[in-house]
């Protein structure tokens, strides 16, 4: 018998995994240089230039999550080149 092990990315969009997560990121929106890598790296998708269209001091449109969604990896703090984002604990 054959069974699936894993899920193919972005499929938490179809369960919100937002809250179980013991993690979630901290966008410093000061310090990002709007690279895209934060929505590279995601494996959910659901790093994205904010909504608003709202810029930094740099003149960015700068990078938020969706917190629903986010499963609280860190993949997207790992590897952003400013560490312009920092895991934090959830408090709920």
């Amino acid at each position: 018998m054959k069974r699936k092990l894993t899920v193919k990315p972005n499929s938490s969009r179809e369960n919100k995994t937002g809250g179980w997560r013991t993690f979630k990121p901290d966008f410093i929106h000061e310090k990002c240089i709007a690279c895209n890598t934060c929505a590279l790296v995601c494996p959910e998708g659901i790093c994205k230039p904010n909504k608003d269209g709202k810029k930094n001091k740099n003149g960015k449109i700068y990078y938020d999550f969706d917190p629903e969604y986010c499963k609280g990896c860190g993949i997207c703090a790992a590897n952003c080149p400013v560490k312009a984002i920092e895991m934090k604990l959830d408090k709920k």
